[in-house]
């Protein structure tokens, strides 16, 4: 039987890592899946709850970064490390380009919804008043970028989840059983 283990170690992600990795994972596929279904099926009454959501559950992202950062930064010493070699350093740079965009394109987002003046509701509750003055320099970022960094994290993600499945599927390296919080089977050569 697997015994939960919360804080990462050097052979696996912990219970906390893996809970913010793949919360984070079905939130971006919601977000992802209503953006591309809204261009392809135009503003629909389906549509308007799955677009309605977008800015909530950006926002719950925005925190969930946050959160996930701060737990990354407190385990850093902790965590399984990236190879020394090249394909590590590229890994490692996919992953702080990741966690990069993953804080900006929702903070622009809320920035633009706050300097919108159409106010700000979180999942219904109004948390900013409507003003009806727009604030350009806060609107300006996400009209500017929002959506060009977002496909670009789609981009990101895709190459993320296939660099899984070779390390997985084609290496045999063990490192996606890290995110499934099993420790990666030793070669019987490798030193204990």
């Amino acid at each position: 039987m697997m015994t939960l283990h919360w804080r990462d170690t050097p052979e696996r992600y912990g219970l906390v890592s893996r809970l913010l990795h793949w919360g984070m994972a079905l939130i971006l596929l919601w977000q992802f899946t209503g953006m591309i279904l809204r261009l392809i099926l135009g503003r629909t009454p389906l549509m308007a709850f799955w677009v309605g959501s977008h800015q909530s559950v950006g926002t719950v992202l925005l925190g969930l970064i946050v959160i996930r950062l701060a737990w990354a930064f407190a385990n850093r010493r902790r965590r399984p490390a990236h190879d020394r070699t090249p394909v590590g350093r590229a890994a490692a740079i996919g992953q702080g380009l990741l966690y990069l965009l993953m804080l900006v394109i929702p903070a622009i987002g809320l920035l633009r919804a706050l300097g919108s003046g159409r106010g700000f509701a979180f999942f219904g509750h109004q948390v900013v008043e409507r003003t009806g003055q727009r604030i350009d320099w806060m609107v300006a970022p996400a009209q500017l970028l929002h959506s060009k960094l977002a496909w670009l994290l789609l981009a990101l993600i895709l190459g993320h989840v296939a660099m899984a499945l070779v390390h997985q599927f084609a290496w045999r390296d063990g490192v996606l059983l890290r995110m499934a919080g099993q420790a990666p089977r030793r070669a019987a050569g490798d030193a204990a």
